[in-house]
């Protein structure tokens, strides 16, 4: 049998799963999102995000947040947004 995709949309609530931390390396003054097997260097806007996945926020609250950061329009970053959250959920960094 085989397990079902979650898609993510505007009302999805992610978060870090339990196996996965965010970490501060610095050696590489850089953030690295650490799990089993897995070590990745988000860039600025990827952890704008990333530390916003706290299982409470919608992916519209976290867009609007990000948006005020970044000088942009809320409907404009918010699908960015989306395709971000299903790839690292595709990838079992993030939980949907």
């Amino acid at each position: 049998m085989t397990a079902m995709r979650s898609i993510a949309d505007a009302t999805s609530r992610p978060v870090l799963p339990k196996h996965v931390r965010l970490h501060r390396d610095t050696v590489r003054g850089a953030w690295a999102l650490l799990s089993p097997e897995k070590i990745l260097w988000p860039d600025e806007p990827s952890l704008a995000i990333l530390t916003r996945c706290d299982g409470k926020r919608t992916i519209a609250e976290m867009s609007g947040e990000i948006a005020g950061e970044f000088d942009v329009g809320p409907a404009e970053i918010e699908p960015d947004v989306i395709a971000f959250v299903q790839d690292w959920s595709d990838r079992m960094v993030l939980k949907l």
